[in-house]
């Protein structure tokens, strides 16, 4: 399945999305993004951060093509591995399910380039939360911070 058209969202904006590529119920996802100047410290140079992010938010598209909008994917570990700088210009993140289970996953994903250098890999421990919990605990937080 693919789906070209950006979603409507601020978090989308600032990290640069550009289109989600695919989003495989097999457990596959694949984020094109443009790495902008304004995402880089010296050098040119893209912070690590939006790296992550990046790889993250694959990981996390591929858990939910997988699973469906009953579960979000709450990433409760992460390593990150850089293998060489990303700058600017357009880039492409893909997640993938490793090994499924009923609560807690594992995916990987990795950062590649345009000519299709790989940047950075990473792999991830998820919880797969009900998503009718997950909101009602956020309402609950925001009402709370209202107080």
């Amino acid at each position: 399945m693919t789906d070209s058209s950006p979603p409507a969202h601020s978090l989308y904006e600032e990290m640069g999305l550009v289109q989600i590529v695919e989003l495989d119920p097999e457990g596959r996802a694949s984020i094109e993004y443009e790495a902008r100047e304004a995402q880089c410290h010296s050098g040119g140079v893209v912070q690590g951060g939006f790296v992550t992010g990046w790889i993250d938010a694959a990981m996390a598209h591929a858990a939910m093509a997988k699973n469906g909008q009953h579960k979000v994917p709450m990433t409760l570990e992460m390593k990150v591995s850089f293998f060489a700088p990303a700058r600017p210009g357009i880039v492409l993140a893909e997640g993938w399910v490793e090994r499924h289970g009923r609560r807690t996953s594992f995916y990987e994903g990795h950062l590649k380039a345009s000519d299709g250098t790989i940047i950075a890999k990473a792999s991830s421990t998820m919880l797969l939360m009900d998503t009718v919990k997950v909101l009602a605990a956020s309402k609950a937080a925001r009402e709370g911070d209202m107080q």
